[in-house]
């Protein structure tokens, strides 16, 4: 047995070096001079990468040699340019059709204006015609009215317009028939001012159309119209 002993100073240099040889710094510093050697020899003439031990060889087999069909991308650019044109034509005829969907019919456009003749309304009288489907009220308005109304100061007034800032020619009052509370239609030659009061919550407006008493806010709206004649105009 004390023949098979080694001494404790030539077991530890066994194991010192096994475990250098199996160091990765020494693994490293082997193997490096064998790699730098294999890449520094020149390839065989015809020798492909692959057949050096490379796996790498996508490129060889998708390769696409753009210079020996090109009638092939220039049909590929036909192709792509004519389907983003139709595509444009497309989205252009729709952007058209929809603009034109939102514009009025030949109907809307008949009613949006209206002629009245006007020479068959008494002095002092009121009539209610119909524009847009709303009422309007046409008043002819005697001389005292007419006076009265551009008499009335300013801080009396709610919604504060001059007379004459609502009528074309004094003597005719054109205002819709649409009370500015809630909507309702005021009742003509009726009220505390002798022009219009609503019978919903008790508007009273006087012959210029304008808010005097009650909970209206604003004057009754005076619509676009214009005097073709004398005796005939043209709302809208």
């Amino acid at each position: 047995m004390n023949a098979l002993r080694l001494p404790t100073s030539r077991l530890l240099t066994c194991r010192l070096v096994t475990q250098t040889i199996k160091s990765p710094s020494i693994q490293q510093q082997t193997r490096t001079p064998l790699l730098r050697q294999f890449a520094s020899q020149p390839a065989a003439a015809g020798v492909k990468n692959y057949e050096l031990g490379s796996v790498d060889h996508g490129y060889d087999t998708d390769r696409i040699d753009r210079v020996a069909e090109p009638e092939r991308r220039a049909f590929t650019y036909l192709m792509l340019s004519t389907v983003r044109f139709a595509y444009a034509s497309f989205a252009r005829v729709a952007v058209v059709k929809f603009v034109a969907s939102m514009s009025a019919s030949a109907d809307v456009l008949a009613m949006s204006s209206a002629e009245f003749d006007l020479s068959e309304i008494p002095l002092g009288s009121t009539v209610t015609v119909k524009w847009r489907g709303k009422p309007v009220f046409i008043k002819h308005r005697k001389p005292e009215e007419i006076a009265k109304e551009e008499a009335v100061p300013m801080a009396y007034l709610r919604d504060q317009e001059e007379d004459a800032e609502r009528c074309e020619k004094p003597e005719w009052l054109v205002v819709l028939g649409i009370c500015t509370h809630l909507g309702c239609v005021p009742l003509s030659n009726a009220g505390d001012f002798g022009g219009w009061f609503c019978p919903c919550h008790g508007s009273h407006y006087d012959t210029s159309g304008r808010i005097r008493k009650g909970p209206a806010p604003l004057n009754l709206e005076v619509p676009p119209y214009k005097f073709l004649e004398d005796t005939k105009i043209r709302i809208g």
